[in-house]
């Protein structure tokens, strides 16, 4: 039997707690998923998009910047905060411009895997189609903003990994976007590079290598052999935090 002191609930079941653990730290170590796109395990938590909302002792937080303690109650699987983490997916395919079916990134593409595991098969509610541009200039690469969901994971990885800054996100509300950092706009006008940390960690289609959109065939790719939630467990157990 677990000891009560270095435990906390997790709906309903004792699950055993680290000193500093978060509880999407915790939930993972104990076998239980909790949906991420922002999250990301070589960062420091970020907490922007939500979608790993639980109740924790009867108030909502999210799980990636949460500390759990001994003794916590935590709600993850609940009506209530499914129905929360469908909506604020179905808004991410509402604010931008998704259409799986000819994205190259479909089958590795994180928001899409999530959806699917949340029971998110349509965008619900009306897409506001948004004005976004495509950045083809840079040889090597092409920024496609209508992907894009703000989760900050390349201006994250630019800044504290690559050390070169290179993105940002500029504006407010439904005209917050992601931007270069040069004074023409133009990702050619950076010193991007293919071995930079910030192209691999978007969880979308945003950012996008060219030459290899289908390099990999449809029902071979990241999410179609295996799910999101296999990936993100086994992921935990290769390297705990």
């Amino acid at each position: 039997m677990s000891d009560p002191k270095n435990t906390f609930s997790l709906d309903g079941h004792e699950v055993p707690v680290t000193a500093g653990q978060t509880i999407l730290q915790a939930a993972e170590a104990s076998g239980s998923w909790i949906p991420t796109l922002c999250h990301h395990p070589e960062f420091e938590p970020h907490g922007s998009c939500r979608v790993c909302t639980v109740k924790l002792n009867g108030r909502t937080v999210s799980a990636c910047t949460t500390p759990v303690r001994a003794g916590d109650v935590v709600e993850l699987d609940t009506e209530e905060l499914k129905g929360l983490r469908q909506n604020l997916v179905q808004f991410l395919f509402t604010e931008g411009n998704h259409f799986c079916p000819s994205c190259e990134q479909s089958g590795d593409c994180r928001l899409q895997a999530v959806g699917y595991a949340l029971g998110v098969t349509g965008g619900h509610y009306n897409p506001l189609f948004p004005s976004r541009r495509v950045d083809a200039s840079h040889p090597d690469v092409l920024l496609e903003l209508n992907r894009c969901i703000l989760c900050e994971l390349c201006v994250r990885a630019s800044a504290q990994v690559d050390k070169k800054d290179i993105f940002a996100l500029s504006g407010r509300g439904i005209d917050k976007q992601l931007v270069v950092n040069a004074e023409s706009g133009r990702l050619a006008d950076t010193n991007l590079a293919l071995s930079d940390k910030a192209l691999s960690v978007c969880p979308v289609g945003a950012i996008l290598k060219k030459r290899q959109g289908f390099l990999v065939p449809i029902g071979k790719r990241t999410y179609d052999e295996r799910s999101i939630r296999e990936r993100d467990l086994d992921r935990a157990k290769e390297d705990p935090q």
